[in-house]
C-alpha cells in the first residue's frame, strides 16, 4: 500500500475511534448549512432536579414502552396537553420525551446518553431550539444546533424518518418579535428538508389570529399553550405523523 493510502486508512480508523465530525457528518449529511462560523457549545447535561429526573424517565421509557415514534423537545413537548395528547398523539405510538427548559445542547446531550438506547423508532417527531433564542443565542447559532441535532439522529437512528417542526410562536419577550428571530431560525431549518428522511413543518400559523399575532386566549404566558391552542395543533399533527410513518 502506498504511503498516501496508508495515512487515509489510518485517519478513517481513528475517526472511527474517536468520533471525528468529518467522519459523522459525511456518514449523515444534510442539504442545509452550516449556519454559523466556529463551533457550537458542546452538548450540555442539565443539572436541577427535575430535569434530571424527567432524562431518567425518558431513558427508561425508551427501553420499556412500545412506542413507533419519539417525540423530542422542551416544555413545548413535555407540557402537551394531556387530553389532547392522548386522543390524538399516544394512539399513534409516540412517547413524549420532552424536558422543560432544554435548549439544543441539552438535547444533544441526552441523545447520546441513554435517550437513544431502546430499539430505534420507526420515527422523531423534533421541535428544540426556542429557548436557545430565550438565552440570547443568535439566530444562526440556534438554528445550527437544530441542524446539530438532526446529525445526531441520522447517525443514531439511521432507518428513522424525521418531522422536523418549525419554531412556535411566542411573544413572551419583545427582542425576539421585534426581531423576527423565529421566522429567522425557521427559514434556515426549513432548508434541511429533504422530503423523505426529514420533513418540515411550521404548524405556526394554526396559533395566530387574523393580526398574525399569537392568540393571547390560547396562550396566556405568551410561550406556552392551554388545551385549546394543542387542539388547534393536533388536526395537522396527526396528519404529519401520519404521512411519517408512512402506513407502517
Amino acid at each position: 500500500m502506498k504511503k498516501r493510502g496508508r495515512i487515509a486508512v489510518a485517519f478513517l480508523i481513528a475517526a472511527s475511534l474517536y468520533g471525528y465530525a468529518p467522519l459523522a457528518e459525511a456518514q449523515a449529511p444534510l442539504r442545509c448549512g452550516p449556519f454559523m462560523h466556529g463551533e457550537l457549545s458542546p452538548p450540555t447535561p442539565r443539572q436541577n432536579g427535575h430535569a434530571r429526573a424527567r432524562f431518567e424517565q425518558i431513558s427508561t421509557a425508551v427501553k420499556t414502552q412500545p412506542h413507533r415514534v419519539l417525540f423530542l423537545g422542551d416544555s413545548l413537548t413535555e407540557g402537551f396537553d394531556h387530553e389532547v395528547w392522548e386522543q390524538h398523539i399516544a394512539p399513534r405510538g409516540v412517547l413524549n420525551a420532552g424536558i422543560g427548559g432544554d435548549r439544543t445542547d441539552h438535547l444533544r446531550w441526552r441523545l447520546g446518553h441513554g435517550n437513544l438506547d431502546g430499539p430505534p423508532p420507526q420515527g422523531v417527531v423534533l421541535l428544540i431550539g426556542t429557548n436557545d433564542l430565550g438565552y440570547e443565542r443568535p439566530t444562526e447559532v440556534a438554528a445550527e444546533g437544530v441542524r446539530a441535532t438532526l446529525l445526531q439522529l441520522r447517525r443514531r437512528v439511521p432507518g428513522a424518518e424525521i418531522l422536523l417542526l418549525g419554531l412556535l410562536p411566542r411573544e413572551d419577550i419583545p427582542r425576539i418579535v421585534e426581531r423576527h428571530e423565529i421566522a429567522a431560525v425557521n427559514r434556515m431549518i426549513e432548508s434541511c428538508a429533504d422530503g423523505g428522511a426529514i420533513r418540515y413543518a411550521d404548524l405556526g400559523r394554526f396559533l395566530l389570529g387574523p393580526d398574525g399575532r399569537l392568540l393571547p386566549q390560547i396562550s396566556p404566558d405568551r410561550l406556552h399553550f392551554n388545551t385549546q391552542g394543542y387542539a388547534r395543533l393536533a388536526p395537522a399533527l396527526d396528519s404529519a405523523i401520519d404521512g411519517l410513518l408512512g402506513g407502517r
